[in-house]
Order: structure tokens, then sequence, then C-alpha cells
């Protein structure tokens, strides 16, 4: 009896496993043109409620390192999600800007639109479902 109840955790619990792996992905964001080794690299998973509002739902940073970084978010459900990241050279953890409003950091979005003012959610969003995501991101 003990035999028949352990191989029915173990079946449950497999099963259960396999259940919750169905409903996450994992997106790779990889950075681009990573100027120095100064500071950190900071890349968050945004929803459209904390866009541009601070961190993200997941925030990730990375020592600087000139070239190309890699970020991988992990057991991301289903949604529509944007990426912000950028480049905090001094590591105060917020973006630094020149007395005319143009940011001193490099920073990109999942929808890599680069024209001038702030980034918006709608150019940066993308949709999860049941596949994992890889960006790139230029800064």
């Amino acid at each position: 009896m003990k035999t028949l109840a352990l191989l029915f955790v173990t079946l449950l619990t497999t099963i259960l496993s396999y259940g919750q792996d169905a409903e996450t992905v994992t997106i790779t964001v990889t950075i681009e043109n990573v100027s120095n080794d100064q500071g950190k690299v900071l890349t968050a998973l945004h929803t459209q409620d904390t866009f541009m509002k601070g961190g993200g739902i997941i925030t990730l940073s990375e020592q600087a390192r000139e070239g190309e970084l890699t970020f991988v978010f992990e057991n991301v459900v289903p949604g529509t999600y944007a990426i912000m990241t950028m480049h905090d050279e001094n590591d105060n953890k917020r973006m630094d800007y020149e007395t005319n409003g143009m940011p001193k950091e490099s920073y990109g979005t999942s929808g890599n639109d680069m024209t001038m003012g702030p980034p918006s959610f709608e150019s940066s969003k993308f949709e999860v479902a049941n596949e994992d995501l890889q960006f790139n991101i230029r800064f």
C-alpha cells in the first residue's frame, strides 16, 4: 500500500510540474551595443501599469560589459508586456538627464522605437502566449 501511495504522489507531482511549465514561457533579451564596463545594465519586464513608472514586474541587473549582455526572464505568464532597459553607468538605479531633458545614459525598449520623446507602451508592447520569445535591443 505504501508503494502504491508513493507511486500516486510521484505521478501527481510530475503531472502538476508539467502543467506549470506549459502555462509560462521564457523571454530572452540580448542587449547590443553596451558602450563600456561602468555601472550596471538594468532590464525590466513591464505591464502597461508599470511602464515608465519605475521598476517593472520583474527587474534584472548585470554588471555592464562592453558589447552584449543577455537577460533571461523565466516563468512569465501569458499577457501583454514591454521590456525597458538602461545602462545605469553611475549605478544610482535611475535614468540621468541633461539640463535640456535628453537622457545621459543609454536605453532601449522591446519595440526598438528610438523616436524623439519618451518611449510608449504601445510602441514597445508584445504578446506572451505559449512559446518562448527572444528580443534584441540596441542601445
